[in-house]
């Protein structure tokens, strides 16, 4: 009888499951923290502990973790549809346990790139699980609003722990000192999730039984992938412009360090520089969500992607730490624009009955960006260097929000 009344009748809404989404926004921050420690140290490893000169190299990490991620984050949409969101979560941590602990006792750059093999699939599974089990909880009144906490809660904790990083691989070197904090924050991420973590399916569910659809059955995973990638010209719109931001957010992730070392910067003002970014981004999520959610989707996107590319051009062409210093703000805001709300118009057009699908079809497209961007920067890097292949990443980021601008309608209901 008591197993029949420990789970209560699913209610949508941020304020009547407030306790579990502070907890997701919590989980969600040790997911971020996990990649963040990696920001500002692990380019400088590669030339530092392994001697690699090529860019094209030095950035295999990248192209290995978002080929990864991005397939994984499909998968996680499709898994939690079908067999729940919980399980999943689970398996991303379980994913992340050997990260660190394989960056700290690498013998070779080989075991670097194979961490961030599972590195890939811990921020896939993980990070797209608590993204849709933050939409199932609030519903479509909070939708942008939870996007903008739950990825404020990730980035703010990338830029604390690139920041915290960078002091401790200043202080006591690129390995193991950082890493450390990695193996606490998979097992507080693991312990959490085992202990208190509930599945939110059900809300899907109760949202999916209110909401009108036309057919009887939903669309097939081959339907959605079609849909969300190609012919929908709000979803495609969405799933272009969030791969070029992760292009630009790889170019910077790998190449900005390298930039700024090679132009004198110590590891610590390297730290810094590789935590405003996304600590801007983080904390302006805060109020992003928010406000999309009053004033649309549509133009937040585009401006966001034109000043992603104003900041990217500003430190290609500028040699010292004060623009560089605010072509980072810039980017941080950017993205703080784009991020939640690409999200949240997912949320909008995709039915509550396959939306998890759709979320994971979206993300396999952004999170693909990490690799285009570390193949596409590094090559020009290798071929003519830092600054070109910067410059290249601006523009193609301003061409994503100018097609946007064009090819994309406003999703917000009331809008």
């Amino acid at each position: 009888m008591a197993s029949q009344e420990a789970t209560p009748a699913p209610r949508i809404g941020l304020r009547a499951n407030w306790r579990q989404f502070a907890l997701l926004v919590a989980v969600n921050a040790f997911v971020g923290a996990m990649v963040g420690l990696e920001r500002s140290v692990l380019p400088l490893l590669a030339e530092e502990d392994f001697g690699l000169a090529s860019r094209t190299a030095i950035l295999s990490f990248l192209v290995s973790f978002g080929l990864v991620k991005a397939g994984t984050n499909y998968f996680a949409g499709r898994f939690s549809d079908r067999v729940g969101r919980k399980p999943v979560l689970l398996l991303g941590w379980l994913a992340a346990l050997p990260v660190p602990v394989m960056v700290i006792l690498a013998p070779s750059w080989g075991w670097v790139v194979a961490a961030n093999v599972l590195l890939g699939v811990n921020q896939g599974l993980a990070w797209s699980t608590t993204v849709i089990m933050k939409i199932d909880l609030v519903g479509p009144v909070r939708r942008g609003l939870a996007m903008g906490l739950n990825e404020a809660a990730g980035y703010v904790a990338v830029s604390l722990a690139a920041l915290a990083a960078g002091y401790l691989a200043s202080s006591y070197g690129v390995r193991p000192a950082p890493f450390l904090l990695g193996i606490g924050f998979a097992v507080l991420g693991l312990l959490l999730t085992m202990l208190f973590v509930r599945e939110t399916r059900e809300h899907a569910k109760l949202e999916a039984s209110q909401t009108v659809i036309t057919t009887a059955d939903g669309p097939s995973g081959g339907e959605i992938f079609v849909r969300t990638s190609f012919t929908d010209r709000n979803l495609s719109s969405v799933s272009q412009a969030g791969l070029v931001n992760n292009l630009n957010d790889g170019m910077a992730w790998g190449l900005f360090p390298l930039f700024f070392a090679a132009a004198g910067l110590s590891i610590g003002q390297v730290g810094v520089l590789a935590a405003i970014y996304p600590g801007v981004w983080g904390f302006g999520q805060l109020a992003t969500g928010w406000v999309s959610d009053r004033l649309g989707r549509k133009w937040m996107i585009v401006s966001g992607m034109w000043l992603q590319a104003a900041g990217i051009l500003l430190t290609a062409i500028t040699q010292s730490l004060p623009p560089w210093i605010l072509g980072a703000v810039l980017m941080g805001l950017g993205t703080a624009l784009t991020y939640p709300t690409l999200l949240a118009a997912v949320g909008d057009v995709a039915h509550p009955s396959w939306r998890a699908s759709a979320v994971g079809v979206y993300r396999l497209w952004r999170d693909l960006g990490y690799a285009v961007g570390a193949i596409l920067a590094g090559a020009v890097a290798d071929l003519f260097g830092f600054a070109p292949a910067i410059v290249t990443v601006g523009i193609l980021t301003a061409v994503s929000g100018l097609a946007v601008a064009i090819r994309m309608r406003e999703t917000l209901p009331s809008q």
